[in-house]
């Protein structure tokens, strides 16, 4: 049996063995339908051992109101306060929580009687639906693979590397683009500069996948897992204000640039230099030869970016005219503000989806590639019929969360937790940390942001804010551990698309050449980035506009 065809077949050792044990590990629709019936199971036991757990909590203290009946035409009571009443005082009240059972009367009714509202109530598939409009017609119309090559072509040879790394961080904003684009080219790059083309592809793929959670844009999963976070936070802390999809957005930036950095350091100075030097002939004799673009494809590809970039101008000047001006109605009518609690805030997801709409109609309308109405539907729908498995997900994940809430196990073993890590008092920074560790060894089975976030955000949310850790921090510390190891699990869905890419320039190349080669990526960003990390946490900057790394009197 050749080298190539055992790494394939069975490779041993712990990677091996990781691989033969994710195979076996069910569709993540599967593994939630299992979680639920565990909930089920599990609130019923707990329920009849009477769990329970004791908790202070603050809540506001008895206010007198008087309800009139004046108004006139109204048939509900108006209720009146005196001009001089205090505002209202809080109070630390002692309460016990005890686990409700699903299975009893009670939660019986409640599983039937709440599905439809539950999903109803999930925010989540209207961020998917409304974000991926924009997204959509512009990967259709093929605005992000051009946006991709233009970049790659005119790139300085020196910070090609840098260029090719840092895309693919941007390209999750469209995920297949960047897989299925930017690697292709970062090996044609490579090997146009007479470089190792495995280096190109070991760049490119850091790039996309070993950051995949951060990027300078504001991206559809963070709207999934702002509104995710939300849900849960809301049975926490139902006075708390929700998270935007900007409360990362500084962290999130800073880490896409350092990532990029520290892979871009990482490829030249051991990954390409441990490649040796590519010898052509190592190419397979049936390789497809890369793809050149035409003339006219290129000219039409001109024209296309030529209008994405006016009709995005035109959009932006639109928003502008609506927010900048005082009284605009984009700010807050009270205050003024344009950032914090404003509608452009509010908005921004629906903004930026628009912004991708723009382009991708100019794009589309220049290149020739998407014209008329029913195109751009088209292209909407068919981005809407790739949603379905997604949407099928979410509609698990909500009645998960709302069961798990409904039992109250959730806020029984956070306020457990709690209190044994407030006693053991070992600080917010070790806690942060080990759950970077965790978000990790997690990553390797369950590669996907969010099917992992939406089985542990319920424990971990109430955990960690009950703590005095703000959730905004959580989640930042969520997407360090989410990235590195996604370059060297087996169950990654576009690894073996990378395999036969290498194949493509190394006739012997297999999953031993993919995982030995991206594995440096995996140790050192974890290792940066965890400390990148520390040092944001102890400095304490803004995770984003209105969102410090501490709650308030923390």
């Amino acid at each position: 049996m050749s080298a190539s065809v055992a790494e394939q077949e069975g490779p041993g050792g712990f990677l091996g063995w990781v691989e033969r044990v994710g195979n076996k590990v069910p569709h993540p629709a599967m593994i939630f339908l299992g979680l639920i019936a565990i909930v089920i199971v599990l609130s019923a036991v707990m329920s009849a051992m009477g769990v329970s757990a004791t908790t202070e909590v603050v809540k506001p203290a008895d206010t007198s109101i008087t309800e009139t009946y004046d108004d006139a035409g109204s048939s509900y009571p108006s209720i009146e306060r005196g001009e001089d009443d205090p505002t209202p005082e809080y109070e630390v009240v002692t309460e016990t929580i005890e686990v409700r059972s699903l299975l009893s009367a009670d939660g019986i009714r409640h599983m039937f009687t709440t599905v439809v509202q539950n999903f109803n109530d999930f925010g989540v598939v209207a961020v998917i639906l409304v974000a991926m409009i924009g997204v959509g017609v512009a990967e259709e119309a093929g605005l992000i693979a051009a946006l991709i090559r233009k970049m790659v072509q005119v790139a300085p040879a020196s910070a090609i590397t840098f260029i090719i790394v840092l895309l693919g961080g941007i390209s999750s904003v469209a995920s297949d683009a960047g897989y299925l684009v930017l690697i292709p080219l970062g090996a044609a790059a490579f090997v146009s500069l007479g470089r190792h083309p495995l280096a190109g592809i070991a760049a490119a793929y850091a790039g996309v996948s070993a950051s995949f959670f951060v990027n300078i844009l504001i991206t559809p999963a963070d709207g999934i897992i702002t509104e995710v976070t939300n849900e849960i936070l809301g049975g926490v802390a139902p006075n708390a204000p929700d998270l935007n999809v900007t409360h990362n957005l500084f962290f999130s930036i800073g880490s896409t640039l350092f990532t990029a950095v520290v892979m871009t350091v990482l490829t030249e100075k051991y990954v390409e230099p441990r490649l040796g030097t590519w010898n052509p002939s190592e190419r397979a004799a049936d390789a497809p030869a890369d793809h050149v673009p035409t003339a006219d494809e290129l000219t039409h590809e001109a024209k296309g970016l030529r209008l994405a970039g006016i009709y995005t101008l035109v959009a932006i000047a639109v928003v502008t005219l609506l927010t900048a001006p005082p009284n605009a109605p984009l700010r807050n009518p009270e205050t003024g503000e344009v950032f914090g609690t404003s509608p452009f805030m509010s908005s921004l997801l629906f903004i930026i989806s628009m912004f991708f709409l723009a382009a991708g109609l100019g794009y589309g309308r220049g290149a020739g590639s998407l014209i008329g109405s029913n195109a751009v539907i088209g292209a909407i729908i068919k981005t809407f019929n790739g949603l379905g498995g997604l949407i099928f997900l979410m509609l698990l994940i909500a009645q998960f969360i709302a069961f798990f809430n409904y039992s109250n196990i959730s806020a029984i073993a956070a306020t457990s937790l709690a209190e044994q890590l407030g006693r053991a008092d070992i600080g917010a920074l070790p806690l942060l940390i080990g759950f970077i560790l965790l978000t990790f060894v997690l990553d390797i089975i369950m590669p996907g942001v969010i099917p992992k976030w939406a089985i542990i955000a319920p424990i971990f949310v109430p955990l960690f804010y009950n703590l005095g850790i703000a959730p905004q921090t959580l989640i930042a510390a969520y997407r360090v551990g989410d990235g590195p190891v996604n370059v060297v699990t087996p169950l990654m869905v576009y690894l073996p698309f990378i395999i036969l890419l290498c194949q493509r320039y190394r006739v012997t190349a297999g999953m031993g050449t993919v995982v030995s080669m991206m594995l440096p990526y995996t140790v050192v960003v974890l290792i940066a980035w965890v400390l990148f990390f520390v040092g944001w946490y102890l400095i304490g900057i803004p995770l984003g506009p209105g969102a410090p790394v501490e709650l308030p009197g923390g």
